[in-house]
């Protein structure tokens, strides 16, 4: 029996966001789990500055427990005819180069979410997990994701917006708006990040101005949401044109909301996984999960969050999120789990998406036939 060659599969893990923690925890699980028979991993780890590394070592350097000279420095060649890795162990040092074959980024946040590393790879020539620029890019801006789901109709809580310009010119007219138009309690976020970084929920309109700087430290955009009373339920989604959804799972957090203490420093959240909803009202939340993931054009995987109130049966989608957590214990794997999809398996399917995704779109052309 012949031996299938094993693919080089490039995890990139780290970044330059408040999720460097969050991928780290992520990229060990999948690193883990991965067919080692099928698949040789290549770890390639951001700093928190934004230095490339790579090595055996990679993941512990980012780790704190080795030092950063046990890394070798990292450049991604963006020649799609040489899809690899430059790497050297010190500076002054020889370049070698490391083809690649795959890439599987487990950036969660800022400068890796939000297409910045996909369009890197796009340059570069190499298939990799998950969706493309735009829809990285969209599904990371809250504000311009929901203008993209009341296009196709789907449901969003009432919101406003607004620029770092406008809160220094117009305090007291935004703070006004918000009051009249969405009311108290509300949600301040700013408009890209993740991990309820920067969030703050604001019971009253004296809490407003200090709960909108918090969220100028992380962005210029700055998102106000009503709050909607519900449950919280999650369903995670995987495939490219023709996606398909798990069952749903429901977050009751330990804290006042699912903030990022209770995601990753406090264990006292509770996760039902899968929940009972009854068949009629899981299906609704498998049919809009499946539809917000087409509305901003993902691929690859993606978990939707959703508020629900099940006596009213009101759902109102609260995000989109295209490189959700992967830890084993993660929210996605877990509800991919108890749909019939172990997180080996789960791994195999986004690579061979990814491979899929990859081929289809370089069969079209670039330009015009000569």
């Amino acid at each position: 029996m012949l031996s299938v060659p094993q693919k080089m599969l490039a995890v990139i893990f780290g970044g330059r966001s408040g999720e460097h923690v969050v991928s780290l925890r992520s990229a060990e699980s999948i690193m883990k789990a991965v067919d080692r028979e099928r698949y040789r991993v290549i770890q390639v780890g951001i700093t928190r500055e934004g230095r490339w590394i790579t090595g055996d070592s990679a993941w512990q350097v980012l780790r704190g427990e080795r030092p950063l000279s046990e890394a070798a420095e990292a450049v991604l060649l963006t020649d799609p005819s040489r899809p690899g890795l430059l790497s050297r162990p010190a500076e002054g040092a020889a370049w070698t180069f490391q083809p690649l074959d795959l890439a599987f980024p487990v950036l969660h946040g800022p400068f890796g979410e939000d297409g910045t590393v996909q369009g890197l790879l796009e340059l570069a020539g190499i298939p990799y997990v998950g969706s493309g620029v735009l829809a990285s890019a969209v599904s990371m801006d809250k504000v311009v994701m929901k203008i993209l789901f009341q296009k196709y109709q789907l449901p969003v809580a009432p919101y406003l917006y607004f620029y770092r310009w406008d809160w220094k010119r117009r305090k007291r007219d935004l703070a006004g708006r918000i009051a009249a138009e969405l009311g108290y309690p509300c949600f301040v976020k700013p408009a890209n990040l993740g991990s309820s970084v920067g969030i703050s929920r604001v019971i009253d309109e004296e809490f407003f101005s200090a709960a909108v700087d918090e969220a100028l430290l992380y962005d210029d955009k700055v998102v106000v949401e009503k709050a909607i009373s519900g449950r919280e339920i999650e369903c995670s989604v995987i495939g490219d044109l023709e996606p398909r959804a798990s069952r749903p799972g429901e977050i009751i957090p330990c804290n006042e909301f699912y903030d990022y203490r209770a995601k990753y420093l406090d264990d006292r959240s509770l996760l039902i996984v899968p929940v009972e909803l009854g068949e009629q009202l899981e299906e609704k939340i498998k049919e809009l999960a499946c539809a917000a993931f087409k509305a901003v054009e993902a691929s690859g995987l993606a978990r939707v969050d959703f508020f629900v109130n099940t006596d009213e049966g009101q759902i109102v989608i609260n995000e989109i999120n295209t490189i959700p957590g992967f830890t084993s214990i993660s929210m996605y794997p877990k509800l991919w789990e108890v749909s019939g999809i172990s997180y080996g398996e789960l791994i195999n399917q986004l690579l061979a998406l990814a491979e899929s995704r990859f081929q289809r779109r370089r069969a079209l052309r670039t330009a015009p036939p000569e």
